[in-house]
């Protein structure tokens, strides 16, 4: 999110130099600058003790490639409470182990994805009513069914090659 007005008292903002961090929007009223703002966010590749990968189907996400469990964070929550509680909501899944993979930017929805690795024992999906459908994929097979170059292709690809 990119201010224009102040979010406290809706003042209109002005550009001021902040040290090293250039100009940035600033409420003269306030007193106070207002850095631009991402949503913070969870990825996770949900793999079982048979080398499988838990790849779902979100026809509002494409109607054509897979994609990982996400989800985004709630105030107060944790990266590794948001992994927890996304993937038992989403697939019905419980996390034994986590693994921080890696950060992602997404640029085009201004968000930092938190990349993790979620291990589970394998077991039947329960799926929420966001989630069409869930597979256990090969990692063999997996990269073929992510689009190329997402970030979930990039999670998955790590995970196989750790």
């Amino acid at each position: 999110m990119r201010f224009t007005f102040c979010p406290h008292c809706g003042t209109k903002l002005i550009g001021k130099e902040i040290g090293d961090e250039g100009v940035i929007p600033y409420c003269e009223s306030c007193n106070i600058p207002l850095w631009d703002m991402i949503t913070t966010s969870i990825i996770a590749a949900v793999v079982n003790e048979y080398d499988e990968v838990a790849l779902l189907r979100q026809n509002y996400v494409s109607a054509t490639k897979y994609v990982c469990v996400a989800g985004i964070m709630k105030i107060g929550e944790s990266a590794e409470e948001t992994v927890i509680r996304e993937v038992k909501e989403e697939i019905g899944q419980d996390v034994d182990r986590l693994e921080f993979i890696s950060s992602y930017p997404y640029e085009k929805k201004e968000m930092l994805m938190l990349g993790y690795k979620a291990a589970v024992k394998k077991k039947d999906f329960v799926l929420s009513s966001e989630v069409d459908s869930v597979e256990w994929v090969k990692f063999s097979d997996a990269l073929n069914k992510l689009r190329e170059g997402s970030i979930a292709w990039q999670l998955v690809k790590t995970v196989i090659e750790k």
